[in-house]
């Protein structure tokens, strides 16, 4: 039984800031919200087409804040949890993945609002409807300023990157730049009485939340389907395997399975066989090698 406790290991693969995430996407969730009311009901008042498309947005972002957080809350509840295999530290890439589902919806349903104000223009309080809007990028830059740092270290690696936390964040920098479409359109509809603005910016930000979507949903489905994000790691695997001995790889398979930790099953073949602990060593400067299984398969004389 010694043995076997020496052997086991916990599998508790979250990224080392997910604590100080769950608590700064809690915040910005309550920030969130109350803009999204005060923006739903002024779009609706004031007839602006682009502040009830920020609205609209805000609630998307809302709802994708409150994914953010239960996903966190679930992973550290089922952190233990002997059902899942490789741990919970994945299911911020499926959270990340359902909130790019909603806001694809979402950018459906603006851009054909806005197109239907194109051919029913309704009046517009423009400046009840700047002070709002201006109000509501305040909250957004805020928000982004809350997420961002923590984003900041993650978010140009793919294979680290917390796809839960990185779609709340690039969310709140959708929503900014929303407000600036919407302070934009409601600012030439004010002063150059050009009021096909409104519905045009609504449009614009439809495309920019639709191809946002798209970027969360490629990468969060490339983890979930266990596509390998870091060909050099494979690659480093190999080299450090085969540089001894007469080793050689015959199957090799890296995958993610939490933010900057990955698992990997590697066959060997080889004339020498030596014990897993060896090959195993081999490899552990490689500290993104979070689970590590070796086969190996002694290699008969001719």
């Amino acid at each position: 039984m010694d043995d076997i406790t020496a052997w086991s290991h916990e599998h508790n693969y979250f990224g080392g800031t997910q604590e100080a995430n769950e608590r700064r996407t809690r915040i910005v969730i309550g920030l969130t919200a109350i803009m999204m009311v005060v923006e739903i009901v002024s779009g609706l008042l004031f007839g602006s087409m682009a502040l009830l498309a920020d609205g609209w947005h805000m609630a998307s972002h809302a709802a994708a804040l409150t994914i953010t957080a239960l996903g966190y809350a679930f992973a550290r509840r089922n952190a233990s949890n002997p059902q899942f295999s490789f741990g919970t530290g994945k299911v911020g890439d499926l959270a990340g993945y359902s909130s790019a589902l909603l806001l694809a919806f979402i950018a459906i349903l603006m851009a054909y609002e806005s197109v239907k104000r194109f051919f029913f223009p309704v009046d517009i309080s423009f400046n009840e409807a700047i002070t709002v809007a201006v109000l509501g990028l305040i909250v957004n830059v805020v928000s982004a300023f809350l997420l961002r740092e923590e984003n900041r270290e993650h978010d140009h690696h793919l294979h680290v990157a917390d796809h839960n936390i990185r779609a709340a964040y690039f969310h709140v920098l959708a929503d900014a730049l929303t407000s600036v479409l919407a302070i934009v359109a409601l600012s030439a509809g004010r002063f150059l009485g050009w009021s096909w603005m409104d519905p045009l910016m609504g449009i614009a930000g439809s495309a920019m939340i639709a191809r946002w979507s798209y970027g969360l949903l490629r990468d969060s489905g490339r983890m979930l389907l266990d596509i390998n994000p870091s060909t050099s790691l494979s690659r480093k695997i190999r080299e450090s395997i085969e540089s001894d001995a007469d080793n050689n790889i015959a199957d090799l398979h890296v995958w993610r399975i939490g933010p900057g930790h990955f698992a990997s099953i590697i066959s060997i073949i080889t004339k020498n066989p030596r014990p897993p602990l060896h090959y195993k060593n081999l490899i552990g400067h490689l500290q993104e090698l979070s689970h590590v299984t070796v086969e190996i398969n002694p290699q008969k004389a001719r």
